[in-house]
Parts: structure tokens; C-alpha cells; sequence
């Protein structure tokens, strides 16, 4: 399971889990944020050019470093990218000591018991083998849970650990992410049932085998200790939802020993057109709010 230093890093290393793998589909959304408009490219390959070129800004940042960060999530394009003259993964962890992950999911089917599962991902095993040689350590996939129904919640929670167990037998260790939506009517339900879901399917992993919970922050405070202090949970980290930066910070703090894995709320303030001072002094100031939420 993964290289031994990088495991433990993210098992007991303080610090948070930066989110930057901004897909096909939420790509344009995140160049508008960094104040690049979307008449300001005219094809899919300069907009991941683009995308690819904030990413690597921020990585390169000296800010941005193994000191707070303890991974990073990529996306498959930016896998097979370079950023200060390495490939990402080789610079993320040789360079700054920061664990890289990838995503593998396809993005969501439409939804169907108040859930979205995952489209299938039909070259997951040649993908895997992939990050393997390119020194990835473990994977994300995200699901979405919009209501509080029974069966959309364990179809989601079999799905994730299905692919969870082929992830786990190639060597990587993965992120299962079944976020419920903020703004969901029944969010405290659903997270009751997600988490009786998860305990369930943990309890099926053999010894030895430990995965990465991905939530939204939770209703009640302290709700996912008990995911927290699982003997099969490598960590549980908490998606920024659509919250703010302070208030995804202030929410996360109440929570003792869940860290962040923020994208949105991470790179709110950074923009194209700051200067790398001013560019450097947002991110800092991000990371310090972030790293002391999820050191709380």
C-alpha cells in the first residue's frame, strides 16, 4: 500500500489535503474565479493549458509546501504534466514533500434516489497502473447524496467501496468521497446514514487495508470521530461544499481531527493577474486558515 514515509506522512503529518483537480467540467468555472474569462480561450487544450499553469503556480509557490500540505489531488492531465522541469508527482514530493493523489472519477450520472453516482470509469485498471509508475499514492473519486434516501445512500457507499477495494489491490490507497450536498433539506439524515453505511462496509476490508474518507463538514459537530479513530481509516478529510474560505475554516475547527481537502475555498483569492507577492501572500494566508482548521 503506497510508499511507507508518504502513508505516514498523511496518517499523522498535520496539515491539510489541497484539492487541485479541477476536471473538464469545472475547469472554465475555476479560470473565471482566477479572473480568467472564458472569451479568453477558445479551445479545450488552452484551457487546460491555463488550468495547468495556475496549478503549477501555486505549487511552485514557496508557501505551498509539506510543512502544511500533506497531499495534493491531480488531475489526470496534470499527471502526465511537468511542473518545475519534473513530472508533478516526482516535483510534489521530491521537491516539496507533498504526497500526490489522482482523481479517477468520470463525473456523476444524473441523479436517481436522491443520489449521483459515479459514471462508470471503463480504463480504471490501465489508469491505476498508471499513477503507480508515475509515483501517485493513492486515488479520489467523488458521488454526491442530495436527499436522505436509504437506497441511494448504500447504492453510493457499495459503489465507492467497490471501486475502492480494485483501487486498493493495485498497490494505491483511495479517497472515497461521497459528499452530501450543503444544501440539502435533509443533510443531518443523510450523514447519519452515510456514516452507518461506511461503518458497515469497513467492517468487510480485510486487516491491514485502510482507506481515505472525503466528507462535507458535518451538521453536528464531531459527528465522524468514530470514523476518525477507525483502525481501517487512514484519515477522514472534509470538502469546502461551496462554503467560503472562513466559514469552511470556522465549521471545520469545531471538528476535533478532521482536516480539510479544500478546492474552491483553497483558491478563492488567487488571481491571474496578482503579482507572485501579492499572488504568494493570498495563498499564504489561505494555507494559514486552512492548516489551522484542520490542526484543531
Amino acid at each position: 500500500m503506497g510508499n511507507s514515509e508518504q502513508l505516514d506522512k498523511v496518517r499523522s503529518g498535520s496539515g491539510f489535503i489541497a484539492a487541485l483537480d479541477q476536471s473538464g467540467g469545472s475547469s472554465a468555472k475555476a479560470l473565471a474565479l482566477y479572473g480568467i474569462a472564458e472569451s479568453e480561450y477558445s479551445s479545450d487544450e488552452r484551457m487546460f493549458d491555463l488550468m495547468h499553469e495556475m496549478r503549477a503556480r501555486i505549487m511552485q509557490s514557496p508557501v505551498f509546501n509539506g510543512d502544511r500540505v500533506l497531499a495534493a489531488i491531480l488531475f489526470e492531465d496534470t499527471m502526465g504534466r511537468e511542473v518545475g522541469g519534473k513530472p508533478t508527482a516526482d516535483y510534489l514530493w521530491g521537491s516539496k514533500g507533498i504526497v500526490p493523489f489522482l482523481k479517477v472519477d468520470k463525473g456523476l450520472e444524473t441523479a436517481a434516489n436522491g443520489v449521483q453516482l459515479m459514471k462508470p470509469v471503463p480504463n480504471l485498471e490501465p489508469l491505476l497502473a498508471r499513477a503507480v509508475g508515475a509515483g501517485i499514492t493513492g486515488t479520489k473519486m467523488r458521488s454526491v447524496i442530495k436527499m436522505a434516501d436509504d437506497a441511494g445512500i448504500k447504492a453510493i457507499v457499495a459503489q465507492q467501496f467497490d471501486i475502492g477495494r480494485q483501487i486498493l489491490a493495485s498497490g494505491l490507497v483511495p479517497i472515497l468521497e461521497p459528499e452530501v450536498d450543503i444544501h440539502s433539506p435533509e443533510k443531518a439524515q443523510a450523514e447519519g446514514l452515510l456514516k452507518a453505511g461506511i461503518m458497515e462496509q469497513l467492517s468487510t476490508l480485510p486487516g491491514g487495508q485502510q482507506v481515505i474518507i472525503k466528507i462535507s463538514i458535518p451538521t453536528v459537530d464531531n459527528f465522524y470521530a468514530d470514523l476518525i479513530a477507525h483502525p481501517k481509516v487512514l484519515r477522514v478529510a472534509a470538502l469546502s461544499g461551496g462554503y467560503h474560505l472562513d466559514e469552511a475554516c470556522e465549521r471545520l475547527s469545531r471538528d476535533e481531527g478532521l482536516i480539510a481537502s479544500f478546492s474552491r475555498a483553497l483558491i478563492e483569492n488567487l488571481k491571474a493577474r496578482q503579482s507572485d507577492e501579492e499572488f504568494d501572500a493570498a495563498l499564504d494566508q489561505a494555507c494559514a486558515k486552512i492548516y489551522a482548521a484542520s490542526t484543531t
